[in-house]
């Protein structure tokens, strides 16, 4: 094989690529990314769960198919000096050349590298910037715990031109509804995706659109020129919709830019998993926090309330990760009582928010 590419380009596919690699790999091959130059150049890694494979702009000389280890490739690649890159394989070398920097990494067995799953048939599209801010809202919700697999899945719920996703760990829920174009307008698909793979997906958009792939048990992703294939978790879910839905008592609208800027100077005297507390009460949100050995903090934000005052206290990060979320200028917070959840919701125009957060309260001490 004979390539000359651009350093940027290869830098960034490769890092793209790159990121799948296991760090503790089942078999050694699985550590290399493999360089195929036919018609087009692409890079391809594999974990047997995830696969990565970005086409790239390259000028072939020679045809040609090479494994090399991934993570000194993408070392070397972005520390090369700003010049076109030259890789030629030589024996049991792959030769890298940029200017005056050369380097020869040894390959490896390119028979010994397993079969890349086919991408399964495209069932629609959505905008990329829409994509990215749905897997974004549901994401932080997904449980980081592996041994239970269903938490640290995003549940995607399809139905025609409606999509949702949701999340959960157990003490809230983050859930985004958004429309997209179907292949068919009577398709209907419900699958549990890793989290880490959609937030990785999400991460590497560079605009455009995103081609979503199901089938046997795979979901596919692409996106200008690069494509992710993940094994799906079990289905198993609990109804989550079921527990957004309260006729609750309580209502604070409040803006979502102070709020959330006056909850983390409170929280920077807060202990590690200790509450921020909040009372509202007409015309106002007191924020409050610590009382420990480090100190306390307090902070008066301005909320229209509807129902009698109340005190409720929330984990900080928890409560950041649903307002954040929060696309609209003004947040919705819907309670009940101190000792229940509450509900994080968007104030759009119409009746219907499209992104829903439902945080467990934490007792007051």
């Amino acid at each position: 094989m004979k390539i000359r590419v651009n350093r940027d380009v290869l830098a960034d596919a490769v890092a793209w690529a790159a990121r799948i690699l296991p760090s503790r790999p089942v078999v050694p091959v699985l550590s290399g990314l493999l360089l195929e130059a036919g018609e087009e150049v692409t890079l391809s890694a594999f974990d047997y769960d995830v696969s990565a494979r970005a086409a790239i702009d390259a000028e072939v000389a020679e045809e040609g198919r090479v494994l090399i280890p991934g993570r000194v490739l993408a070392e070397i690649s972005r520390s090369l000096p700003a010049d076109d890159v030259e890789i030629v394989t030589e024996g049991q070398e792959a030769v890298l050349t940029c200017g005056s920097a050369e380097f020869g990494l040894i390959t490896m067995p390119v028979e010994d590298f397993p079969t890349m799953p086919a991408m399964p048939p495209i069932i629609g599209a959505v905008g990329g910037g829409v994509f990215a801010s749905a897997v974004a809202q549901a994401a932080p919700a997904a449980s980081r715990d592996e041994t239970l697999p269903m938490l640290t899945g995003i549940r995607v719920d399809i139905e025609g031109e409606a999509v949702a996703m949701a999340a959960t760990d157990r003490y809230r829920i983050a859930a985004r509804d958004f429309t997209w174009r179907p292949v068919s307008p009577d398709v209907a698909v419900s699958a549990m995706v890793p989290a880490r793979v959609l937030v990785e997906v999400a991460k590497s958009l560079r605009g455009g659109e995103v081609s979503v792939a199901m089938g046997d048990g795979v979901a596919g992703f692409e996106s200008v020129g690069r494509s992710t294939t993940v094994r799906l978790l079990d289905e198993q879910f609990i109804d989550y919709r079921a527990r957004l839905t309260s006729d609750w008592s309580i209502r604070a609208d409040v803006g979502v830019a102070p709020f959330v800027n006056a909850i983390k100077r409170v929280a920077l005297v807060a202990e590690r998993n200790t509450a921020i507390r909040l009372s509202f009460s007409q015309g106002q949100v007191l924020i409050q926090a610590g009382g420990g050995d480090i100190g306390r903090g307090t902070e008066v934000v301005p909320c229209e309330l509807r129902g009698e005052d109340i005190q409720i206290a929330f984990q900080s990060q928890f409560l950041l990760d649903g307002l954040t979320g929060i696309e609209s200028e003004t947040a919705r917070i819907n309670m009940e009582s101190p000792t229940r959840p509450a509900l994080i919701q968007d104030v759009p125009g119409d009746a219907n928010p499209v992104f829903r957060y439902l945080v467990m309260s934490l007792r007051q001490t």
